[in-house]
């Protein structure tokens, strides 16, 4: 049970929430965020789904990807990342990159068939989903106290945190190339002074190196437990079960510090007794033995249970319901 006098998340600076498709991830997210803001942390929640909910979630537009704040609730802004905008601009700065690196190589084929492969191939959204996440971390973070990130579903969020760990090792790989292929050309018409001195001045190199740099500051926050936290939803049952555990040995590979399990759309016992056609009776059941599994797996990352709601969560007084439930709420799990 979280303590009254501290947010659920307790003084992280970024959250990610993660987990199969369909099992809350946004309302977990919203009520991370709310939570936190109530506790006088100014709060940013971002989503990084690409079919968005948090404009229905508030009944508020968030659409467009400009920074708003979340009406009814002090301290506590939102926005919806558009991933076309995204990847439209990170397109163009990819096309201008590859086209100088063909340049210097003189290949004499034309190069767009190659770099529209490039700029299109599966995990394209991905890179530019990071290069944004990277800037919310390194921009957003002077400006806020929290900032929640409500990631897509699990194979997309898998993706984009390797890329925490594999961009890195591309850039420094595309860094070396660049510098490799300005040293064989410049040798045969200046002297190494010269050398060194165009070099450092070539725009490409530049823009590699600062890619680099603003990377290996994300990485740093991104794998520091004292400042970032991977949150996980699932629901009592097995597909996200399995998921989760799976996704968390995932994170783990990675080094992404895990902070913990929700566990959300629990029947409550005594939800079940109000119906006569014993449906929900039968759920309760089979539901306790997948809450003994999650105990059983996962018991040491669960932080809170949020019960089945009657109707679906809209609104910050129906999120403020499952930040109870998140904080106080224990459903009878059989030994």
């Amino acid at each position: 049970m979280v303590s009254q006098g501290v947010p659920i998340v307790g003084d992280r600076k970024f959250v990610f929430v993660g987990g199969k498709g369909g099992v809350g991830k946004t309302v977990i997210a919203a009520a991370l965020a709310l939570d936190a803001s109530q506790h006088g942390r100014k709060v940013l929640l971002a989503s990084l789904n690409p079919v968005h909910s948090l404009s229905s979630l508030f009944g508020q537009d968030f659409s467009g990807g400009t920074i708003m704040p979340v009406k009814g609730a002090p301290n506590l802004d939102a926005v919806e990342v558009e991933i076309e905008d995204l990847v439209s601009q990170y397109k163009s700065r990819m096309t201008a990159r590859l086209r100088e690196f063909f340049k210097w190589a003189e290949v004499p084929i034309n190069p767009e068939p190659f770099i529209e492969v490039a700029t299109t191939n599966p995990a394209f959204h991905e890179s530019a989903m990071f290069d944004r996440v990277m800037d919310i971390v390194l921009e957003m973070g002077g400006k806020y106290d929290l900032v929640v990130f409500d990631t897509a579903a699990v194979a997309n969020a898998v993706r984009l945190i390797g890329l925490s760990k594999l961009y890195g090792l591309w850039l420094a790989r595309m860094i070396q190339s660049r510098r490799e292929a300005m040293e064989y050309r410049l040798r045969l018409s200046f002297r190494k002074e010269k050398v060194m001195e165009e070099i450092k001045r070539d725009p490409v190199i530049a823009d590699l190196i600062s890619l680099n740099e603003k990377f290996t500051k994300t990485r740093e926050v991104i794998t520091n437990p004292q400042l970032t936290g991977f949150y996980f939803v699932t629901t009592p049952e097995s597909l996200p079960i399995s998921v989760v555990v799976r996704f968390i040995r995932m994170v783990e590979s990675f080094n992404i510090p895990v902070g913990g399990v929700f566990v959300n759309n629990v029947i409550d016992v005594s939800d079940a007794s109000t119906d006569p056609s014993g449906y929900l009776a039968a759920k309760v059941e089979e539901q306790r033995g997948y809450l003994r599994m999650i105990e059983e797996r996962l018991g040491r990352l669960v932080i809170g249970y949020v019960r089945s709601f009657p109707s679906e969560v809209r609104g910050i007084e129906a999120l403020k319901d499952v930040i109870r439930d998140l904080r106080s709420y224990t459903p009878p799990i059989p030994a």
